[in-house]
């Protein structure tokens, strides 16, 4: 574990506006964010992922310090939050940064947002590298790095220690988020939360240190059936490539960790693709080079689970939509198979 630049902890309950979040990187995502704070009340702004690790750790934010503004993105929408928060004076505030990774020159728009007057505090379990850290160690107050556990055992360890709520909200958390799949509640949890409208309920429940109820329940059960449908489309149109490692490309309907697990058990492939109709895509490996392949595309995350994103022109997204394939498949076939 890495730990930098260790300060006191600001007051316990912070006011706040509520929840806001998007998966979009379009300037209606960064005004959405910039009204936001405008009228923010909190001392503490939560900028985090937005699957359930993000969510965990925005519960265990709630836990320590009450409402806070809490702002959920996707790896590709990071850059466009921090230059939402860098454009307004922070006056102080707090942001509060986690499950979010280092991106290829992330450290320009995290000393903007220092320089207009946040306090940046980051907690993150992703891969970073000695020089990573050190471009952006001077603008943070308080910066911890742990590969050992997920995003939200970070925040539990270092905002609740010794509490067991917390931690048990923690270890459910990592046991999807770190694909162990020992705690049943925790694959529960991560398919219900494939339906973006029960995220703040989700949320709510683990700050209150539940972990399941009927409603829950009935929203798994009732996603399981659609689950199958669109892990068996994909797994259908998989198109499979490589020497080395054998990888399958194939359109993603939903459900990406779920249908790359099943594509991988009948399809015997070391690396799956998921690939949204944008470019946009999901990347699962055996090999831990997850990370590596996807920051060649602007995205990152672990070393068996990642995501990025192909550059579709219009043509492009013709071909894919029509047949599922691209020219780029071939390139990024040569740099996985180039990583040693």
């Amino acid at each position: 574990m890495l730990i930098l630049k260790l300060h006191l902890f600001y007051p316990l309950v912070v006011e706040s506006l509520g929840l806001a979040g998007s998966s979009g990187a379009d300037g209606g995502f960064e005004e959405r964010i910039r009204a936001l704070l405008k009228s923010r009340k909190s001392a503490l702004v939560h900028l985090t992922h937005n699957d359930l690790d993000a969510v965990g750790g925005d519960a265990v934010h709630r836990m320590r310090y009450g409402s806070i503004t809490s702002i959920f993105c996707s790896v590709g929408s990071f850059p466009s939050a921090l230059d939402a928060v860098a454009s307004l004076e922070g006056n102080g505030t707090v942001l509060s940064i986690s499950d979010l990774g280092y991106q290829r020159g992330i450290e320009h728009r995290i000393r903007r947002v220092n320089e207009a007057g946040w306090r940046i505090e980051w907690r993150d379990h992703h891969r970073w590298s000695p020089d990573e850290i050190g471009l952006v160690t001077g603008y943070c107050d308080r910066l911890i790095l742990d590969t050992s556990t997920c995003g939200c055992g970070i925040c539990a360890r270092d905002l609740l220690p010794g509490d067991k709520q917390a931690a048990e909200i923690a270890r459910v958390v990592c046991d999807y988020d770190l694909w162990k799949h020992e705690d049943p509640r925790s694959a529960v949890l991560g398919i219900v939360l494939q339906r973006k409208r029960n995220r703040d309920y989700v949320r709510d429940l683990l700050a209150e240190g539940i972990l399941s109820d009927e409603y829950i329940e009935r929203e798994y059960h009732d996603i399981l059936g659609e689950m199958e449908e669109k892990m068996g489309r994909s797994i259908h149109k998989a198109m499979i490539m490589g020497e080395k490692y054998r990888i399958a490309f194939s359109p993603l309907y939903g459900y990406p960790s779920e249908t790359a697990a099943r594509m991988r058990k009948e399809l015997a492939t070391d690396i799956e693709v998921l690939i949204s109709k944008d470019g946009r895509f999901s990347l699962r490996s055996v090999p831990p080079i997850s990370h590596l392949i996807a920051r060649e595309y602007g995205g990152g995350g672990h070393p068996n689970a990642a995501g990025g994103s192909f550059h579709f022109s219009f043509w492009d997204r013709i071909r894919f939509l029509l047949f599922g394939s691209s020219s780029q498949f071939s390139h990024f076939v040569e740099i996985a198979e180039s990583i040693g």
